[in-house]
């Protein structure tokens, strides 16, 4: 296990109304792998510390890593990064952790990736990682939001549909002209991928929503063995 290691802010990017990436850089930084995450802590003057966790949003580069941060209402934590950290200040980080909830471009065969809101995060870095390597795997990305202003990295979804299929669905408020009504992720929202039971699919996001999505892939006829879930809240 790795231990704490100082992270100074160099650069925080606005995704939504209350979601940030932040880009830390961190000596030494031993690496990570797509899917993985870090332990976050700050420690106030007065010595009290508050750790979370927050997922790795791009493939290792070099002592720079890059995090999604969604503020909570009410959050003791994740207000504070989103918007009040100064660039230049530095926290603590401890990783990479997680060794499950991961994929690699040495993985062949079909990729599968289902996003709810802010889940997109670790699937963002194994979409990095996928087009950044030879593959020629079908791959494919779902991302689920409740209207058009809350669609994670908007413009760099928008250039890779050219490569991949990339997918986003609407649950409440749907843009105009959009031919799919708003609504909740059905059975046919899901990409057909050639070989589903070959196929490595990956889904994260709020508990109800990956249960649901875990559910649609295995109607669909994914195979258990090859679905893997994160989630949170």
């Amino acid at each position: 296990m790795h231990g704490w290691r100082r992270a100074r802010l160099t650069e925080r990017t606005r995704q939504t109304a209350t979601g940030r990436t932040l880009e830390f850089e961190v000596p030494r930084w031993p690496g990570h792998l797509p899917g993985q995450h870090v332990d976050v802590r700050l420690t106030a003057d007065n010595g009290y510390q508050a750790v979370r966790s927050y997922s790795l949003a791009a493939p290792a580069d070099t002592d720079r890593i890059e995090l999604g941060v969604q503020a909570a209402p009410g959050g003791e934590v994740s207000p504070y990064l989103a918007d009040d950290l100064p660039v230049g200040a530095e926290v603590e980080v401890k990783g990479p952790l997680g060794g499950w909830f991961v994929w690699t471009p040495e993985e062949s065969g079909p990729l599968l990736l289902v996003a709810g809101g802010s889940g997109i995060v670790p699937l963002m870095a194994m979409l990095r990682a996928r087009l950044a390597s030879a593959s020629g795997d079908p791959c494919a990305l779902v991302h689920s939001v409740r209207a058009p202003d809350e669609v994670w990295y908007a413009a760099e979804l928008d250039a890779a549909g050219a490569v991949v299929d990339v997918r986003l669905l609407y649950t409440r408020t749907a843009p105009d002209g959009s031919a799919r009504p708003p609504g909740r992720m059905t059975e046919p929202d899901l990409p057909v991928l050639p070989s589903p039971k070959d196929a490595r699919c990956y889904v994260c996001g709020p508990t109800g929503f990956v249960e649901h999505a875990a559910a649609l892939l295995l109607a669909a006829g994914h195979a258990p063995d090859r679905i893997r879930t994160e989630r949170f809240g």
